[in-house]
């Protein structure tokens, strides 16, 4: 439901931004504002700001950017109805409601969530009791101890044809009953039954710890040998992952995604806190979203069986689409025979953080994919690189499609044509363009001093046309000029934008000059520098302004690539192993996030 502004604006009135952060992140008050590390990349120098009086958070590191909602939803991983609510909560604030309808709706919920709470303590006690005898020692077979058991709410259901449905009819209805999925009807039988019977329990909760379903396992040979609850008012198996309390766990942890109850217990037992995994099924868009929400690439584990290796590309396949800058898998295969519980329990934490380490990028994955078929004839080339083409182009993002596609042609290079610089995949030549209308001569002289003067002129734009801040504040703030003097006057102009983001160039330089920057500003304001742009000077039409920086940033960004390109081909042109890939891996990664 959409709340109203009114509401909203007294929810951030009322909460304490700097004590919600301060949960998180340790502040220090500095003026009117709070420092402290950012919780959103690893850094050692303090870049992140709360300022408490005009409601926002600030990272002049990687350009985090919100107020106290947004926030909870980005540590908490949550939605923003949900935030909204434990925020609400937090301060005694009502929520309200849109119409009677979506009243009568919250208090149906409430009734189910209610109901599947009372099912799994029912289903606990069963496990404790003479009926779950077979179960516990099951359980103590796989390797947990009572205090796992009790950790993760398990339970059992007793081979019986209605002892839940009686043990529950007091409190709910048989109609409510079914509609929670803790009983069925079947056609052949007019009275309803236990949907779970001789089952090992697993409690399925959402993001808030609330009990929406259950898994349910056999002890014997019996089939499904996994057993979901069906899809509820509460509960949509496709939406939602096993072990959502990981997220409390995400911020400082790698994030694992694996492929069943037992694996997830096993890793959060034996110290990976972040695990998760899909509810039988492969992984859905739905589930990659919210994996994402945990962290930005984790690490997909699979079996070392032929049906591993079939989900990891079901995983890949469904991944490439959704992919965005920053945001990416990695894959990581088990020894053939293992899952993550067995290694584990065989190998010891050591093992499986071993395979972990090894987790190879999406691309890498893919690559490696593709060249399991023979490619030593032309014909197989061809085929080879159609394959990785139609791969590509599934990538919505058109930034990321393009960094894979030249991360592939790449890659087809130094493995067809033997290291050979400037080659350029038939059909993808690049024309040489004119120079645009805003750009006079480019400075002459020393290759250092001219990638400086590229530099003093993004700056000079940016002082002289703040509106580019605006536009382009989340590449600007995650930028990094090599010269120190430089970049220090950039976080400047970023913290000055912050806090008064409305300045024209005139009170922007004002600013910058007060603050102890007024040398540096004078040599990037000097005719040495604006007469290389027009677009620099003070009066140029917003327009060309717009222009001139697209094609710097592009130019830059070309400049930086060759760069690294030709050192990783000068590599990979005398070994094409894994391990020089995996090497070069930040090279390529850093080019997906630009």
């Amino acid at each position: 439901m959409a709340y109203p502004s009114s509401f909203l604006d007294e929810l951030r009135a009322r909460v304490s931004l700097a004590e919600i952060v301060g949960r998180r992140v340790a502040l220090q008050k500095r003026g009117r504002e709070y420092t402290g590390l950012c919780p959103f990349h690893k850094e050692k120098t303090p870049s992140f700001h709360v300022v408490e009086d005009k409601g926002f958070y600030h990272c002049f590191g990687c350009g985090a950017h919100g107020d106290v909602i947004g926030f909870a939803m980005q540590t908490q991983s949550l939605g923003f109805r949900e935030a909204v609510e434990e925020l609400a909560r937090s301060v005694g604030l009502e929520v309200p409601r849109e119409t009677p309808q979506e009243r009568e709706r919250d208090q149906r919920r409430a009734t189910l969530a209610r109901a599947m709470t009372a099912a799994a303590q029912f289903f606990t006690a069963q496990l404790a009791g003479p009926q779950g005898a077979a179960a516990r020692a099951y359980l103590e077979g796989r390797g947990l101890d009572v205090e796992a058991v009790r950790r993760f709410g398990l339970g059992f259901a007793p081979n019986s044809h209605d002892a839940l449905k009686r043990a529950l009819a007091a409190e709910f209805p048989e109609p409510l009953l079914l509609e929670a999925g803790l009983v069925r009807r079947a056609e052949e039988r007019p009275d309803a039954y236990d949907y779970f019977r001789n089952r090992i329990m697993f409690p399925i909760v959402d993001r808030r710890g609330q009990i929406i379903a259950f898994g349910g396992r056999v002890i014997d040979d019996r089939q499904p040998k996994y057993l979901n609850s069906p899809d509820t008012p509460l509960f949509q198996k496709g939406r939602v992952l096993y072990g959502w309390p990981a997220r409390a766990a995400a911020g400082d942890s790698l994030v694992v995604v694996t492929e069943g109850y037992m694996d997830v217990i096993a890793l959060q037992c034996a110290g990976f806190g972040a695990a998760v995994a899909p509810l039988g099924t492969a992984l859905t868009e739905h589930q990659l979203e919210e994996v994402w929400k945990l962290a930005p690439e984790p690490v997909l584990c699979f079996d070392g069986d032929a049906a591993g290796r079939r989900a990891a590309e079901r995983a890949l396949d469904r991944g490439l689409p959704l992919l965005k800058p920053g945001r990416s898998l990695r894959f990581a295969m088990l020894p053939e025979g293992d899952d993550p519980d067995s290694l584990i329990r065989r190998a010891g934490r050591d093992a499986l953080n071993g395979v972990l380490a090894q987790a190879l990028p999406l691309v890498e994955k893919l690559w490696e994919l593709e060249t399991a078929r023979p490619a030593d004839t032309p014909e197989r080339r061809a085929a080879l690189e159609a394959r990785l083409e139609m791969r590509v182009r599934q990538i919505a993002d058109r930034a990321v499609r393009n960094h894979y596609r030249a991360f592939l042609d790449d890659r087809l290079y130094a493995a067809f044509r033997g290291g050979r610089p400037g080659w350029q995949k038939a059909g993808r030549r690049s024309a040489t363009k004119p120079a645009p209308a805003w750009r006079q001569g480019p400075p002459r002289g020393d290759p250092a001093l001219l990638r400086r003067r590229k530099d003093e002129v993004r700056l000079a734009l940016l002082i002289n046309h703040p509106f580019l801040l605006e536009e382009q504040g989340e590449d600007i703030a995650t930028a990094r000029l090599r010269d120190p003097e430089l970049d220090r006057l950039l976080r400047e102009i970023l913290r000055i934008h912050v806090l008064m983001p409305d300045l024209d160039g005139g009170t922007l330089k004002f600013h910058l000059t007060e603050n102890g920057f007024g040398a540096v500003v004078d040599r990037v304001l000097s005719p040495q520098v604006l007469n290389h742009v027009a677009a620099a000077q003070p009066q140029a039409d917003p327009e060309i302004v717009r222009e001139a920086w697209s094609e710097l940033a592009r130019q830059i960004e070309l400049r930086d690539e060759a760069r690294d390109m030709a050192a990783a081909e000068r590599d990979l042109a005398t070994d094409l192993s894994v391990e020089t890939w995996t090497r070069h891996r930040p090279l390529f990664e850093r080019k997906q996030r630009r």
